[in-house]
């Protein structure tokens, strides 16, 4: 019965030892927050040309696709957007800038503004204000293009 006696000390200091280690996992970084805007949203673009003028153009509608790319260290309010424009009177692709206020958690206000390369052989430009709910976004844009002025409507709805 000595023997074990003896023993006993050396097992109690080599029991807690067999519960460390034995193959745990690697600490991970933290998963990259997510904005709910970040991706790709598709709708339609509906552009008034000249609408102030002494003749406003008839509206133009169009089928539009908005990517929001997340700008790396903005609290996911800041974004790269690239909006691909099918409608017949303002036929462009533009890379443009988009903020998100009061937060970048839905509803938000976004505003969007960016230059393009008109068509019509000038330097455009595009700006849109909108309220962006989880799935949808619904805003009104501005610009001039060549030098028309045009005013108009977005209405988007997440892929």
């Amino acid at each position: 019965m000595r023997p074990l006696f003896r023993q006993l000390p050396v097992l109690l200091l080599i029991l807690p030892l067999a519960a460390c280690g034995g193959g745990g996992s690697a600490p991970t970084s933290p998963t990259p927050a997510q904005s709910f805007l970040a991706g790709t949203w598709r709708g339609t673009m509906t552009i008034q040309p000249n609408p102030t003028g002494p003749q406003p153009g008839a509206p133009v509608s169009g089928t539009v696709t908005w990517t929001f790319e997340v700008v790396p260290q903005t609290n996911l309010q800041a974004f790269r957007t690239t909006i691909r424009s099918e409608n017949s009177w303002l036929p462009i692709t533009l890379t443009s800038s988009t903020s998100m206020i009061p937060s970048n958690t839905p509803p938000a206000q976004i505003s969007t503004q960016g230059e393009y390369d008109s068509p019509r052989g000038c330097r455009g430009t595009f700006g849109s204000f909108a309220t962006a709910e989880a799935r949808s976004i619904q805003g009104s844009i501005t610009g001039v293009d060549c030098p028309v002025p045009f005013t108009g409507s977005v209405t988007l709805t997440k892929e």
